[in-house]
């Protein structure tokens, strides 16, 4: 596949992870839609991206919208050849905290943003590259989704979040093993501790320690670290069926 003529939806796209990959995909000379419960900033940043980006607002945990959603993605960029996952949140909870166990709504609402909102993209988004005549090799699209370190170490604390991102890996393989038939890939990434908009707004002391805690190289992972390993899963056609961490070999500890 070849990023400069990609179709890329991606949610999450109005920042970071997201909307570094949108700004991957349009340098190369492809299209974005971006999907974003943030009507303002997803506004904002299409408009940033230039003629070659659009914007929908779009919940991903909402079936019926993210039909609509990719519906209109696919209209407005003649097709869809590239899903991108970055939608979500790392809603942070003790299961037994000081005033009590964790209310099942908090966990739900992980659940459905991080791991439902993944598969109700990626099978919708597949649904309109099913369609797509393939090329030289055979592909006819990819999903890449975004997991987390915290799938395989998740934080005290991180109970609900960790159980998402565990949801995201898990579910690839037997997805990508289906869209096989239709030359379709699905890839995970799997990123550590990296500088998006969240990160950013803790004290500059709290982003220097986390970054020390990273093997090499110590500092925080930069959201054009992971688009560049999002081009790279588009265009190797023999990358499927894999997670790919993207962590500067950090493992993490309990807390």
């Amino acid at each position: 596949m070849d990023l400069t003529t990609a179709k890329a939806v991606i949610s999450g796209g109005a920042s970071g992870l997201g909307l570094a990959t949108a700004e991957r995909v349009v340098g190369a000379g492809g299209h974005v839609v971006l999907l974003d419960v943030n009507e303002e900033q997803g506004q904002a940043s299409a408009a940033s991206l230039g003629d070659r980006a659009s914007f929908v607002k779009t919940d991903v945990s909402n079936e019926a919208d993210v039909k609509e959603s990719i519906e209109a993605a696919k209209d407005a960029m003649g097709g869809i050849t590239l899903a991108v996952n970055c939608a979500g949140v790392a809603t942070a909870g003790r299961t037994l905290g000081r005033e009590g166990s964790l209310d099942t709504e908090v966990f739900n609402r992980v659940i459905q943003i991080n791991l439902v909102g993944t598969f109700n993209v990626t099978k919708e988004a597949a649904a309109v590259m099913q369609l797509n005549d393939p090329d030289d090799n055979g592909d006819r699209g990819v999903v890449i989704s975004t997991a987390s370190i915290a799938a395989f170490e998740g934080q005290v604390g991180q109970a609900a979040y960790s159980a998402s991102k565990g949801g995201v890996v898990g579910m690839m393989l037997p997805i990508a093993r289906e869209f096989a038939q239709f030359g379709i890939r699905v890839v995970t990434i799997a990123p550590g501790i990296f500088l998006t908009p969240m990160m950013a707004g803790m004290p500059e002391e709290v982003q220097e320690s986390l970054g020390k805690q990273v093997p090499y190289p110590q500092r925080l992972g930069r959201p054009e670290e992971y688009a560049s390993t999002a081009a790279f899963i588009y265009e190797n056609a023999y990358v499927n069926g894999e997670t790919i961490r993207v962590d500067g070999a950090i493992r993490m500890q309990p807390r």
